[in-house]
This record gives structure tokens, C-alpha cells and sequence, in this order.
């Protein structure tokens, strides 16, 4: 880190340990949690829902209409609540890699024990990050409020898995809600299983409701309901294909409920009314600086987002974020933008469809029997898109566009608009020096002797102007910008080389002629994700001779054990994308290690899942 950078970052620790406020009475507060679940709640207008306990809670507190969570999965969604900080910017964006926060910065629990708060969580942790210290006082099935000293001021969090997305699947299940009474998204077909699917979802969050009121019952049997702040939120939108992984809005919006009892009513944020509903647009972002400013502390400097709540909150922002990277063992990177009607999409690698072979998705009838029958022509235009390749951007109207499925972004009269959401994105990843534009075994490569969001700040090690300028030069998909492509695959930065070989690789076939001897060297590059991508771009458009000089490189880079588990799933999703192309690989594949016995556990199984698919696909 340059000495420039340094102080920098030195600036925004410092405020880390801010003093608390004058003493007097501290709130307690209560986070009751539930996943996988949008604002699919009768306090939010859904009349099929039966949720009688949030609604009951609703009618006391302040309901937020427009609150994102920043992922639309469960760990980078739990990790940008834990740190306070967008994932992109800490290498954990991607699913269960874990890698660590700088030293001196904490996880929000720290700070609030640090305050003398008693801080436990029931129980799910599921964070990106590795914690330094001791972060919670208990994390377990048994952790409580009752387990306290004393009148020691307590923050507790209960979280309720009953309504994710493996529930949603897990038959027999006896149908409460009708699914003759369902609403379908235009996006998803009409058929008995997504119905039913669809069904079950809300039948889970009555389930959930009960166990919130369970949870509020003991709140008011310990006489505790007039000393606590009480949080109600969804950690991502439903469990249903095209929701839960997908920076869209029906993947992103939580319902959020605010309760602020009288004794603390100074706390609350201007215009709270018992009962109300306000538009302030709120994102996961923006909860630890809104603890912090709860209990009377500063929100340390380095946090990036903004209290909506408390002593010290912070203006509202114009916009929402949210990101999508590698989802389990598939590769992607969208980032996503909302104000308050519009949601803007901007797609890096367009050049993957939206419905990747998931494992893990395709274990929900919904999944099946959608692709099903896409993959027999049964599907409307609307339908069909989420198998399909995308465009580089997209924007959506809110307001007469709920399902998200009439893409204006090419539409002229929304250009002002569109450019304006683009430059938001393009400024947010700017300002948090957004390092998700480097293939994701670069992030630890990089990082090396430091964490990775002091490598993103390092100009040297992390040029982000040029790396981002190639991105958004290979992933707009202009026709003219292949001189420009081979330019960048002779750069001296591999993270430009490797957004060099995408572009080519995303404008397929037409790009060959002219790319074809760059991307024969680039299978000789230092660096493994360039060699993986030039040998997809020889081996999905090359001729004969290509795909002979492609799959040796493959076949050199998909073993886990001597590459590392990031270098092996990008492989891997190659290997499984050329199909039959890949058949005098399949020995290799049917032999090879399975395991990066260095790699952290929890990413395990990724690999596996490749190596079945492709086997499966080759037999």
C-alpha cells in the first residue's frame, strides 16, 4: 500500500473506537430475522399472505417501503450486515469465500459489546468473513436475551429458517394457502408445481409469523417491550428462481419494520408515526451505522453506509446497490442500481445465460419444470428469457413493471435515465475501489501478506481505473471495440487481459477472425484465468485446430489440488460449457482430485457439482 493510500486508510479507521454519547438510558434492541423472504406480508398490501403477528407488529412501528439487501443470496447479504461494508469491495461477494476484514476494522457486535452491550445470535452466522476476536457473547441454538447480567443493555438477534428456500421444496407438504389463489410473476409459466411452490412459500411465512410472535410474547412476559427497539427483516427476496440469486428487485426488497418505543421516541428517524410507512430508501448497508448511532455511538468512518436512526442519522442517498457474483459454483457479476421507481441492471458477462445450471436451484420443482418447458418451445417471450443470454444492461419501471420483464434500456426516452443510473453504478465502484472486476483467484493471489480490501485500495497491486475501463469496454458489446479488445490482452495488467479474452469470448464467432492469434498466445498467458477464457472463446467458436490446442489448457487447470479451488471452477464451468467438445476430457475428469485441501470447507462440494454435471452431460 502506497503512502498515500496508507493515510488514507489510516483516516478511516480512526474513527472506529468513536466515544459514546452523554450516558442516560440505552435502548435494547431485538432483530427478529426470517430468510429467503420478500415483503410477502398482509402489512404490505399482500392479501394472500396470513402473517397476523408482523402485521400486528407493523401497526406500532414504521414500515419501510423500499428496503434492499444489497445481495440477493444469504452469505454476501449476512456479510454486508456483519461489516458494514459492500462485499465487492472485501473480495466476499462471492458465495462462502472467506476472507478477512483489515486490522483495526471490526464486525458491528464488536463495537456494541465494546459499549457494554450484551450481544447474541440465534443462530445462523453464514458470513463471507473470517471474524478477528470475539464477536458475538454467544452465537447458538441457546442464545438469549435471558443469558445477560443483570440489566446489562442487550442487542439480540432471532432468525428463522422455516421459510428458505430448501422449505420451500421439502415434500409432503399439505397445502393451507390455495394455490388456485396464487399470483405467478410474469416471468415464471403457470403450472401445478410452480403454484404449488408458490403456495408452500407462503404457507413457511405463516409458520415464520408464529415464531416471531413467539419471540415478542417473551419480549412482553419479561416486561422488556417498553426498553426495546425492535427490528423485523427478510435477508433477500423469496426463495424462487428468479428472485433469490438475482440482483432484480424481486431478488433484493426485504420487508423492514422499525418499532421504536416511547421511552427512546428521540431516537426515532423524523416523521415516525406508529403504524406509518416511509419511502427513505434503506439498504443491509446501512444497518450497523444505524446501530451504532442507537446506542449513542459515532458510526465508525470506514462504514459505508448511512444511519436512518438514532443520534447521528445521515441524509438519505438518491440510490440503492446491489451485486451478484459467483453463485455456488457458477460464475457472474451484475451490479444493480434502484431509486425510487426505476431498477437498472448492468450485466458483465452477458455472455452467460440468467438460469446457469445451479445445483442447488435446480432442486426446486419450480426450476425443473420451468426449464422443461423452455427446453420444448412451450414458453412465452417474457418466460423464456431467464435461459437465455443477456443484454449488457437493462432498466425496469417499477411502477408499471412490478415482475420486472419490459427491459427499457433501449428505449430513447429513457436514455437520460439509463445514463444516469449507469454513472451511479460506475461511481459506486469507483469510490468502494470495487475488486469483484478481477477473477476471483486474483483476489486472494493479490491480497497476499495483507486482506483484499487493502489490496483494492493498493494502486499498485489493484490499478482499478484500467481494469474497470476494459470491463465496461468488453461487456457493452459495441461491434467496434475488438481493436480495442486485442489492445488490452497485450496489457501488462493480467486482470485487463483476462476482460481483453472476455470481450472477445462474449461477441463469439464474429470475433474470431480477428482475435484468433491473440488468443492462441493468451493460452501461454502467466495467468490462469486468461489461459481459461481464450480457451473457451478457441474451443466454443475456434475451428478443429483450436479446440486441440484449447483442451490441453483445460485439462492442465481443473484439478483443484494443484491449482487452487478458484482456478478448478473456472475450468470447470468451461469444460462443462463445450459439452461433447470436451469428451476426450472425460478420463481427466473422472480421475482428477476433487478437493483444494487448503480452500476453506465450505467450499467443498463446488467442484463436485461440476465434475457430476459434466459427467453426467458426457455420458
Amino acid at each position: 500500500m502506497n503512502s498515500s493510500n496508507r493515510r488514507q486508510f489510516l483516516s478511516l479507521t480512526a474513527g472506529a473506537g468513536a466515544a459514546l454519547a452523554a450516558d442516560g438510558p440505552r435502548p435494547n434492541i431485538l432483530w427478529i430475522t426470517s430468510e429467503d423472504n420478500g415483503p410477502h406480508l398482509g402489512c404490505y398490501g399482500d392479501t394472500y399472505a396470513t402473517t397476523p403477528n408482523l402485521d400486528r407488529l407493523a401497526s406500532n412501528s414504521l414500515r419501510y417501503n423500499t428496503a434492499w439487501s444489497n445481495a440477493p443470496v444469504c452469505a454476501p447479504a449476512r456479510t454486508t450486515l456483519i461489516s458494514g461494508l459492500y462485499p465487492p469491495c472485501t473480495g466476499a461477494e462471492h458465495m462462502r469465500s472467506m476472507t478477512r476484514l483489515p486490522r483495526g476494522f471490526q464486525m458491528y457486535p464488536q463495537y456494541l459489546r465494546e459499549a457494554g452491550y450484551y450481544c447474541t445470535n440465534n443462530n445462523k452466522e453464514d458470513y463471507n468473513l473470517a471474524g478477528q476476536g470475539q464477536v458475538w457473547d454467544e452465537s447458538s441454538k441457546e442464545a438469549h436475551w435471558r443469558r445477560r447480567k443483570g440489566a446489562q443493555p442487550f442487542f439480540s438477534i432471532f432468525n428463522f429458517t422455516i421459510s428458505h428456500e430448501s422449505q420451500i421444496r421439502k415434500r409432503p407438504h399439505q397445502l393451507v394457502h390455495d394455490p388456485a389463489k396464487v399470483r405467478v410473476p410474469a416471468y415464471h409459466p403457470d403450472t401445478p408445481e410452480v403454484r404449488h411452490d408458490w403456495a408452500q412459500y407462503y404457507d413457511n411465512l405463516t409458520t415464520m409469523d408464529a415464531q416471531a410472535g413467539e419471540v415478542m410474547r417473551q419480549l412482553e412476559q419479561d416486561g422488556l417491550a417498553g426498553d426495546t427497539i425492535i427490528f423485523y427483516y427478510g435477508d433477500h427476496g423469496s426463495g424462487m428462481p428468479r428472485s433469490k440469486r438475482w440482483p432484480y428487485n424481486s431478488g433484493l426488497q426485504v420487508p423492514l419494520l422499525l418499532h421504536i418505543p416511547e421511552k427512546f421516541r428521540h431516537l426515532a428517524p423524523a416523521g415516525y408515526k406508529a403504524g406509518g410507512s416511509t419511502d427513505r430508501l434503506v439498504g443491509f448497508i446501512d444497518m450497523a451505522p444505524t446501530l451504532m448511532s442507537l446506542v449513542g455511538m459515532k458510526p465508525a468512518a470506514h462504514l459505508q453506509g448511512h444511519a436512518f436512526a438514532g443520534s447521528h442519522i445521515a441524509p438519505e442517498q438518491p440510490y440503492l446497490y446491489g451485486f451478484r457474483g459467483r453463485m455456488d459454483e457458477r460464475y457472474d457479476m451484475v451490479r444493480s442500481v434502484r431509486d425510487q421507481r426505476f431498477v437498472y441492471i448492468r450485466n458483465y458477462m452477458p455472455h452467460k445465460i440468467y438460469g446457469q445450471n445451479i445445483d442447488y436451484m435446480f432442486e426446486t420443482p419450480t426450476t425443473r419444470a420451468w426449464k422443461k418447458l423452455y427446453d420444448a418451445g412451450k414458453l412465452n417471450r417474457a418466460q423464456s428469457r431467464f435461459w437465455e443470454t443477456k443484454p449488457a444492461e437493462e432498466l425496469y419501471d417499477l411502477q408499471n413493471d412490478r415482475d420486472e420483464v419490459n427491459n427499457l434500456a433501449a428505449d430513447p426516452s429513457h436514455k437520460q435515465r439509463l445514463d444516469r443510473m449507469r454513472k451511479a453504478q460506475q461511481d459506486l465502484a469507483v469510490k468502494i475501489r470495487d475488486i469483484g472486476f478481477l477473477p476471483e483467484a486474483e483476489i486472494h493471489s493479490r491480497s497476499q501478506g495483507s486482506t483484499p480490501y487493502e489490496m483494492g485500495h493498493d494502486e499498485k497491486r489493484y490499478p482499478a481505473g484500467k481494469v474497470m475501463a476494459a470491463a465496461e469496454r468488453a461487456s457493452m458489446l459495441q461491434e467496434d471495440a475488438v481493436p480495442d479488445l486485442l489492445k488490452a490482452m497485450a496489457d501488462g495488467d493480467s486482470a485487463v487481459r483476462y476482460w481483453g479474452a472476455m470481450g472477445i469470448l462474449m461477441r463469439g464467432a464474429r470475433a474470431m477472425d480477428p482475435a484468433r492469434a491473440a488468443l492462441r498466445k493468451a493460452l501461454a498467458d502467466t495467468a490462469p484465468s486468461v489461459r481459461i477464457v481464450a480457451a473457451e472463446a478457441l474451443g466454443r467458436y475456434g475451428g478443429a485446430e483450436d479446440l486441440q490446442l484449447a483442451l490441453p489448457v483445460l485439462s492442465g487447470l481443473a484439478a483443484p489440488d494443484k491449482n487452487g479451488v478458484y482456478v478448478s471452477l473456472l475450468a470447470m464451468n468451461v469444460i462443462d460449457i463445450l459439452d461433447k467438445k470436451a469428451m476426450p476430457l472425460k478420463g481427466m475428469v473422472e480421475t482428477m482430485p476433487r478437493r483444494d485441501l487448503k480452500a476453506h470447507a465450505r467450499l467443498g462440494t463446488y467442484v463436485d457439482r461440476l465434475v457430476e454435471k459434466t459427467l453426467a452431460d458426457l455420458s
